[in-house]
């Protein structure tokens, strides 16, 4: 067992991360508005403090239930999520109740800035007064981002 670690470690050395503009390759048709470079990293760190603090909501069911609750935040897609009927109707439920959202283009990265092992497609991302600062500026910009038709 112990021989495993190593040869996993090894092969997760092996696979090359995939750059911003080689992820864009793989998103959804729905993936709008998407997230810049700049946001996006802006947005990984945010939610890397939420998850640090406890401020998440992960998974599509989990988003859902507390969007229909009325709670408020910041809603984060994957856009490279398939079959994109998973989550196609977030955004529905989040322009109705003028939550900002935005797709950033990993589930992977996704996954690992909320500090899970596993990838995820929705997150929502709770404000906090330890982070208010970074979240006030995210909130900002996914606002100014301009929603599909």
């Amino acid at each position: 067992m112990a021989r495993e670690k190593p040869e996993a470690a090894a092969d997760a050395e092996a696979t090359p991360e995939l750059s911003y503009r080689e992820q864009l390759d793989f998103l959804n048709p729905i993936a709008q508005p998407l997230a810049s470079r700049k946001l996006t990293r802006k947005l990984y760190k945010c939610i890397r403090k939420a998850a640090k603090h406890k401020q998440l909501r992960r998974g599509v069911k989990e988003v859902q239930k507390f969007i229909n609750k009325g709670e408020k935040g910041i809603t984060v897609l994957a856009g490279d999520t398939m079959p994109i009927e998973v989550y196609c109707h977030i955004p529905i439920m989040c322009e109705d109740r003028s939550l900002p959202y935005a797709y950033v283009p990993s589930k992977s990265d996704l996954g690992t800035a909320a500090r899970s092992k596993r990838p995820t497609c929705a997150i929502m991302i709770k404000p906090h007064e330890d982070y208010q600062e970074i979240y006030d500026e995210c909130l900002e910009e996914v606002s100014a981002l301009p929603l599909p038709l």
